[in-house]
């Protein structure tokens, strides 16, 4: 008979579909294994259909567990299951695990962490789980030994993503998701890991700077099937950096083309592979259907960029974008501010270069984010080798907010000029998609082009009348 393996993805704020969940529960060999998600983000109450899942046939529990708020829930969930099946082994896998395993592995109700690529480390513990056999050795999986104290994790090669299984939706339920987005829209990963080495960025630590990519017409074959039995009628590509090479973008929109996969898609783009891409293949990706890029710019000062080792230059950004915009493909230019030892001139740089960049088309999005150490970071390590003190419990980190912080490197000053030049940027140069008129756009703009952000009357009657959701 089958045996159940029970997953679980904590409650966040966004609808981004449980990609992880999906990967490892696809690798699973169905014929001994029945896997069973559960995203608390659906759930009336998670808990609750969580149990109804957890019989005496179970094998495990495996949660995905992000930095910050899903920190709680995941606690809270290992805590209750433990309770009641104080047997049934609770996994551990995701970013916030593998950065702190030993830190996981102090929780009571965490029995073992995967660390890093999960597929075949967590089928290596599902089939020692179900045969009654211990985990000690498995490459990629971190346990206590028999002191109960965290032993060290022998790490598992990065494996070509090829070589794994396909993803099989069906373990979700995706229309659930496009319903909470709002749209049918397909997550959909085409490539794992980053080879760059942003120091703000734990990616080099997780995948220590490996790339793998799915084959094109792997790619396009499984996305045609997906859109046969999802009808969705746009693609979010959740890569780190989709355009890693132009000859493997040229060969995935020719595939998708190919296999008529024509709805709209959304990739991610690093501003030196932009200003190097050839216009022609750019035109062909937005022939294809490609319809925004999220670009990581980062900042606005050239200093800044090179302490920060984005390993790419503000003319490289701004020839990105122009590129982006002459071809009618929308942008995210996300940028951060706020890091330690930046000037108040590096920030109004930064400010400066996203109102002109927002400015290239009204179908540009300018987010701005202030600095906050990411765990396993360059720039984290550095600061805590100066005194700076991360949180040093999972409690600690399931209060830290990275997306929404306010950053401690900054004057109250700063903060006011950057949240009130965040919010006039939405309205100066974009269309006016919330029947608010011309009047806040004229406004917006002469404020942005004058730096003048005093007695912001119409941010505050707008944010009364339509608070901004929360981030993370």
């Amino acid at each position: 008979m089958r045996r159940k393996v029970v997953l679980y993805n904590p409650r966040t704020v966004f609808w981004t579909m449980p990609l992880a969940l999906i990967a490892i529960g696809s690798a699973l060999d169905r014929e001994r294994y029945v896997p069973a998600l559960v995203d608390g983000r659906l759930e009336v109450d998670p808990l609750a259909t969580l149990l109804n899942h957890i019989d005496d046939g179970a094998v495990c529990l495996g949660i995905t567990v992000l930095t910050g708020a899903p920190i709680h829930d995941a606690v809270a969930v290992s805590r209750a299951v433990k309770n009641l099946r104080p047997d049934l082994p609770v996994l551990w896998g995701g970013w916030h695990p593998s950065i702190f395993p030993e830190q996981c592995l102090s929780e009571p109700g965490v029995d073992a962490v995967v660390v890093g690529q999960g597929e075949d480390t967590f089928v290596e513990v599902v089939d020692r789980l179900a045969a009654g056999m211990p985990l000690d050795g498995v490459q990629g999986c971190a346990t206590r030994d028999l002191r109960g104290v965290a032993a060290h994790c022998r790490p598992r090669p990065l494996r070509d993503i090829n070589l794994l299984p396909a993803h099989d939706y069906g373990l979700a339920d995706v229309e659930s998701y496009f319903q909470r987005k709002g749209k049918r829209q397909f997550d959909y990963v085409s490539s794992q890991g980053c080879r760059f080495r942003c120091a703000f960025c734990a990616d080099p630590t997780v995948f220590q700077r490996n790339w793998h990519g799915l084959a094109p017409e792997r790619i396009a074959r499984e996305l045609a099937a997906h859109m046969r039995a999802y009808r969705f009628e746009e693609i979010a590509f959740q890569d780190e950096t989709f355009f890693s090479t132009p000859a493997r973008v040229e060969a995935i929109t020719a595939a998708m083309i190919q296999n008529q996969v024509t709805v709209p898609w959304t990739a991610t783009m690093r501003s030196d592979q932009g200003a190097r891409i050839e216009d022609g293949l750019l035109a062909r990706c937005r022939h294809a259907g490609l319809k925004r890029v999220m670009i990581g710019a980062e900042s606005g000062s050239p200093e800044t960029l090179l302490r920060i080792q984005k390993d790419i230059t503000l003319p490289q950004i701004f020839d990105c974008a122009q590129k982006c915009a002459r071809h009618g493909i929308g942008a995210i230019l996300n940028f951060i501010v706020g890091f330690p030892d930046e000037s108040d001139d590096d920030i109004r740089q930064t400010l400066s270069a996203a109102a002109q960049l927002r400015a290239l088309s009204p179908d540009f999005e300018v987010s701005l984010f202030f600095f906050q150490p990411y765990p396993g970071t360059v720039l984290a390590e550095q600061l805590v080798r100066g005194g700076h003190e991360l949180p040093g419990t999972l409690a600690g980190w399931a209060d830290f907010d990275y997306v929404a912080g306010r950053g401690r490197w900054i004057t109250e000053a700063q903060r006011k000029r950057i949240e009130r030049f965040k919010f006039y940027q939405r309205f100066a140069f974009g269309r006016d998609r919330r029947g608010l008129g011309r009047p806040l756009k004229l406004i917006s703009r002469w404020r942005i082009e004058r730096q003048h952000y005093g007695f912001p009357v119409e941010k505050m009657i707008i944010e009364r009348l339509r608070p901004a959701p929360k981030l993370s």
